[in-house]
């Protein structure tokens, strides 16, 4: 096996990434929307008049979770 030098670099190619058309984003960009609006909904509201479920459930569970995001709860 021949032996390499050192003192010459390895020549790399520069390449650039292929670009991602916006139609394979797009639902993956809607579906993460609609998740953090649905969390932010269940740490932020759920529980009061707009509640989805029903008891105290919901509320108890995201109850220091609102806190710890400063969302007024009592």
């Amino acid at each position: 096996m021949p032996r390499q030098s050192m003192s010459r670099p390895l020549r790399l190619e520069a390449g650039y990434p292929a670009p991602v058309p916006v139609r394979e984003i797009l639902p993956w960009l809607v579906f993460a929307a609609a998740l953090m609006l649905f969390l932010i909904y269940l740490v932020g509201a759920e529980g009061g008049a707009t509640a989805l479920f029903p008891g105290r459930y919901v509320h108890e569970l995201m109850h220091d979770g609102r806190h710890l995001l400063a969302f007024p709860c009592h």
